[in-house]
């Protein structure tokens, strides 16, 4: 019996040092490059309304109930999500908006799991076109970092938003 429970203590002692190994803030980063001008790429990202036309989450769950508040677009304009396993819910505001070059955002998780993350935006003029960055950076808390070891979060995120700026590009194009 006691070599069974010092073999399970010291599997739990190593989990523990690996899970503590792990980085404690994330960073997740994409970018695309978009054939028009900041200024035809920029009001779809600032206006949180349009969102829907682009957003990789919005045909994940066609039920999802979206509220909006604060400004109509720009810093102070904020959006509620409440939706299926997919998308879960959670609140987003613009912090900072500055035309055709920066917009950032709190992005507060509720479900499935709680976090709250900074969302960049950045635009980038390039010989006739807009190179778009779309970037979260956040904490790793204890329960990320356990996940973190069976899921590629920078894959899976990641993913999202390689599917979120082709979406973009196609809506700013037309």
């Amino acid at each position: 019996m006691w070599p069974i429970l010092l073999a399970l203590a010291f599997i739990a002692l190593m989990l523990i040092i690996v899970i503590a190994g792990r980085p404690d803030e994330f960073t997740i980063s994409r970018s695309a490059d978009i054939s028009v001008p900041p200024e035809k790429v920029f009001p779809h990202v600032n206006d949180l309304r349009q969102w829907k036309t682009w957003s990789p989450w919005a045909g994940l769950d066609p039920g999802m109930k979206s509220t909006f508040s604060g400004a109509d677009a720009g810093a102070g304009a904020v959006m509620a999500w409440d939706g299926n396993n997919k998308v879960g819910a959670g609140k987003m505001a613009i912090t900072e908006s500055r035309p055709c070059d920066l917009i950032r955002f709190r992005l507060d998780f509720q479900k499935p799991m709680q976090a709250t993350n900074t969302v960049e935006f950045t635009f980038r003029h390039a010989g006739g076109q807009t190179v778009v960055t779309w970037s979260m950076a956040g904490k790793n808390n204890l329960t990320g970092k356990l996940f973190g070891l069976f899921m590629d979060f920078d894959k899976m995120c990641g993913g999202q938003f390689e599917r979120g700026l082709a979406s973009l590009k196609s809506v700013a194009e037309r």
